[in-house]
């Protein structure tokens, strides 16, 4: 069997001897994270696709050089008809390059093992460029001795951009940036064998972290194939909130289905795609059921939110509206800083510690709308109508939402986002329980990051939660906004954002 070396298990880099005195699972697990560094996974769909355009930009940039670089070519070659050839050729050389494969991930890493099939690419291309001129007879338009050299010279450039290009992705890809990090749930046989699977296949795209297993351990061993046991699926949640975890596979056969109920309503809150390996599995279902990590059938449990392109284009647009936000709104935000600082002793801002993405903590910027002597930093005790705590300028800015626009600021750090799930405060309670202790599941929303305004906030359900109806009904619209995520809902939203803010019925 040759391993995959996408799939090189970082807990094997690991001298158990130096590890303290602590149980050698906690430690491995500890030690195992502390290599895994928190980089967020970019799609190699995405980097194809960037270089796509990218090599659209280099071709038509070779072109002009050449022209520019080569004596009288004003005399000797027709503009209209160069740039139809220079258009031309920047539009299919991609087409090209991807016939011949050469936009997946290691093509893109290791230009030196594909560059026979870029040359062959490239000369389609030119034998293309020279068909078309016979046979649209403009032959005598273009000099020879030009075409040639865009050819030799195009080449070279194209080639050297390849390597610097390739050197770039080889150090983002240090860290396992472009491949997602797994982990199995589940022991014994079932799980070696997908591992000794995933192994063998050398374009996985996944960088196994370890296994997790809640039997006990004569039944489980410490490692597989050398991929170690790193605990169990407790330890897992852990685990994935304290470092990146892109994909969990499940081992455990279909018939077994009580305990993959009970496995998937752990995990399911989790911001990972979870699937359940089919390999080996005596129940066969129609092919389009399937999807495939290499060549392992899976069946797709649960996707992450917002798919590969999501991330992206939700993070550009949140950048994009935040400036123009802080902008638009800076005579605002200075006119309400005023009237924080002239009406009661204190700093203007008020931060809190509240959960982000994936249960991170993040810290939240507002205007301080209560005394700083009845400040309440974890909203142990939720502010309530005609609240003593609150100052003058304080319910105005509570009652109109003015006090959350210095979140716009949130939202440039990467702590927010526009739209999302409101952050709820650590300690914030309904019928006197904490949240999670109310609503079943509460932590998948924090599967995307918080917004400022959410579908929950649009269709009524901000302000105080006093009862667990109101925080289960908010849980309720999160989730949908989750599950049903698209561009086109983020700018709906925020559109009807204003006229929601004119309800203040829940808002002290």
């Amino acid at each position: 069997m040759k391993p995959n070396p996408n799939n090189v298990n970082l807990a094997t880099a690991i001298d158990l001897s130096k590890l303290s005195d602590a149980t050698v699972r906690d430690q491995l697990r500890e030690a195992v994270g502390g290599k895994l560094t928190n980089t967020h996974f970019v799609a190699p769909q995405i980097i194809s696709s960037m270089l796509r355009l990218s090599d659209c930009t280099v071709m038509f940039l070779a072109a002009l050089i050449s022209a520019f670089r080569y004596p009288g070519f004003e005399s000797r070659v027709d503009t209209m008809v160069f740039l139809s050839m220079a258009v031309f050729a920047a539009t299919v050389l991609p087409i090209m390059l991807g016939a011949f494969s050469l936009y997946r991930l290691e093509s893109l890493l290791m230009p030196a093992k594909v560059m026979f099939r870029i040359l062959v690419a490239w000369a389609m291309l030119f034998a293309v460029l020279v068909a078309g001129l016979f046979l649209f007879k403009e032959a005598t338009n273009v000099s020879r001795l030009w075409l040639v050299t865009w050819a030799f010279a195009g080449f070279a450039i194209f080639l050297t951009y390849r390597f610097f290009v390739a050197a770039i992705l080889r150090h983002l890809n240090l860290n396992g940036q472009f491949n997602r990090r797994a982990v199995i749930v589940g022991g014994g046989e079932p799980a070696s064998k997908v591992i000794a699977n995933l192994q063998s296949h050398e374009e996985t795209g996944i960088s196994l972290v370890g296994y997790f297993d809640d039997r006990d351990d004569h039944r489980s061993l410490a490692e597989a194939h050398g991929v170690h046991n790193l605990g169990s699926i407790d330890d897992l949640i852990d685990f994935s909130r304290a470092t990146r975890i892109d994909c969990i596979i499940i081992t455990l056969p279909v018939t077994a289905e009580d305990r993959l109920l009970q496995i998937l309503n752990r995990l399911w809150v989790l911001p990972v795609d979870i699937r359940l390996s089919a390999y080996g599995q005596k129940i066969r279902y129609r092919p389009r059921a399937y999807s495939y990590i290499g060549n392992l059938p899976c069946l797709d449990m649960f996707d992450r939110p917002l798919g590969e392109w999501g991330p992206l284009l939700k993070a550009t647009m949140d950048k994009v509206f935040a400036s123009l936000g802080i902008i638009a709104f800076s005579p605002i935000l200075a006119a309400v800083a005023l009237a924080v600082k002239l009406d009661s002793k204190g700093p203007i801002l008020f931060k809190q510690k509240r959960f982000g993405f994936n249960n991170e903590l993040i810290q939240i910027y507002k205007f301080r709308s209560m005394r700083i002597d009845a400040a309440d930093i974890d909203a142990s005790k939720l502010v309530t109508k005609s609240d003593p705590r609150v100052t003058r300028v304080g319910r105005f800015i509570r009652r109109t939402s003015l006090d959350e626009l210095p979140q716009f600021f949130n939202v440039l750090k990467g702590d927010l986002s526009l739209v999302g799930p409101r952050p709820h405060a650590t300690k914030a309670k309904a019928a006197d329980s904490l949240y999670e202790n109310v609503v079943d599941g509460y932590f998948a929303r924090h599967k995307v990051k918080p917004g400022i305004t959410g579908w929950a906030q649009i269709n009524g359900w901000r302000g105080e939660t006093d009862t667990a109806e109101k925080i289960e009904r908010r849980v309720e619209h999160d989730l949908y906004y989750i599950e049903n995520w698209s561009l086109a809902l983020d700018l709906y939203i925020m559109a009807r954002t204003p006229l929601a803010l004119l309800n203040t019925n829940n808002a002290y």
